[in-house]
């Protein structure tokens, strides 16, 4: 595959995410009220809900109330990832496809922040132990599609460096 081609992997999957990121909170936004949610399967229930909740912030509620932070970074996150893309030595498929889960993810919540001055998330997972619940942050697709393509895109890397350093070593003898 040509390094056009290669490099042209980045803004499709980047737009399946959007698209797909968009459409699911489209869905959220138009049938449940804010700030209130359900279980959608009765067995997951203390588990598993889907909501709508608005998030100011980006992860984990940083920034919280401050949208223009927050559409910098996701610029900035958008800007490093075409110059990183540029300037890898090996420009792989795969490499490009997490690239591309990451800006796509970035530009689908940048994307509501501009719109609607926040991002909707409808996706928390809980946990009930001792009469407590514990929740993980409702988060959504966009989100998901960063975390998920930061942490392949890093664990790639390690190991891509991983090869280079043996392929380097000169054999023992």
């Amino acid at each position: 595959m040509n390094l056009s081609r290669r490099l042209a992997v980045i803004p499709v999957v980047a737009l399946i995410v959007v698209i797909v990121d968009q459409w699911t909170k489209g869905l959220i936004e138009a049938n449940i009220p804010l700030w209130s949610g359900f279980a959608p399967f009765p067995a997951l229930e203390p588990y598993f809900h889907l909501v709508h909740y608005p998030n100011t912030g980006v992860a984990f509620g940083m920034f919280a109330g401050r949208n223009s932070i927050s559409i910098l970074i996701s610029l900035a996150i958008i800007a490093g990832i075409a110059y990183f893309a540029y300037s890898l030595p090996d420009k792989k498929w795969s490499l490009m496809v997490l690239l591309g889960l990451i800006s796509g993810g970035a530009l689908g919540n940048l994307i509501d922040r501009v719109q609607i001055g926040h991002v909707t998330d409808f996706l928390l997972f809980s946990l009930p132990v001792n009469g407590r619940v514990y929740s993980f942050p409702a988060f959504n697709v966009a989100d998901s599609c960063v975390v998920v393509g930061t942490i392949l895109l890093g664990i790639t890397l390690l190991i891509q460096e991983g090869k280079t350093i043996d392929e380097g070593r000169e054999p023992a003898g």
